[in-house]
């Protein structure tokens, strides 16, 4: 499994579409100050799904899209995606390529497609878990990383480790899994509160109906002595 394109197009400083093509082995991109090689690495970033604007080097998250120049009018929206070799079926997806991608519009609504499919954002974070290819993966180290991660808590370097070691999705199962115990656990509170309440107006409810199938029954009666009454007034 490796990075085999980036497709950017309205992403910070790239107004227009540009791809970046990948093969086996190492690729180096380089240039100048304020060429925009960070921004290729935030694009990776935000394309796998990093909501945290300061990683990103913005002050908002509209601050990704190209905000135009003096001969270049602004994006409406910005697009990143993220094309993986998937031949060794790393990921859960039955392709030989995985696309990623993400896009973001200035009225604030934003997407995600796998493979061109609509998909939430929490579906790939769930395939990209344990492959070191997820916002917080330790295959990504940014400007400043290597400083945190030497200061880093024992919890975060912990975390990093979990995740090198392919243990951080089973933690997290475990841990959707107990919140789904969590819930089911207050419904089940709700429902005996529910049921004791309904218990206290079951004898109510019995008394009701005897007295209404009995006005049933008299009812009946009523009717028939009735009929028979106009039968015999008829006779007369």
């Amino acid at each position: 499994m490796y990075l085999k394109s980036i497709e950017i197009q309205g992403f910070k400083s790239f107004a227009n579409k540009l791809v970046f093509q990948f093969h086996n082995g190492i690729t180096g991109i380089v240039g100048p100050n304020g060429s925009g090689k960070s921004n290729v690495a935030d694009a990776v970033r935000w394309v796998l799904g990093e909501q945290r604007i300061k990683q990103l080097r913005g002050a908002s998250m509209q601050d990704v899209i190209f905000s135009g120049t003096k001969n270049r009018r602004p994006q409406g929206l910005a697009q990143v995606t993220l094309t993986i070799d998937n031949a060794g079926r790393q990921l859960a997806v039955d392709s030989d390529e995985v696309s990623i991608t993400r896009r973001l519009y200035r009225s604030g609504e934003s997407e995600y497609r796998l493979n061109g499919a609509s998909v939430r954002l929490r579906d790939i974070y769930e395939m990209l878990m344990d492959t070191g290819l997820g916002r917080d993966g330790y295959s990504i180290i940014g400007q400043g990383r290597s400083a945190e991660i030497v200061s880093a808590r024992d919890k975060e370097r912990r975390e990093m480790f979990e995740e090198a070691a392919g243990i951080s999705k089973f933690r997290y199962r475990k841990g959707e899994a107990e919140k789904r115990l969590a819930m089911a656990e207050d419904n089940l509170s709700r429902l005996t509160d529910i049921l004791s309440e309904l218990e206290g107006r079951v004898e109510p409810l019995r008394i009701q109906a005897e007295k209404a199938k009995t006005f049933l029954e008299l009812s009946e009666r009523k009717k028939g002595l009735e009929l028979s009454i106009w039968i015999s007034d008829l006779n007369e």
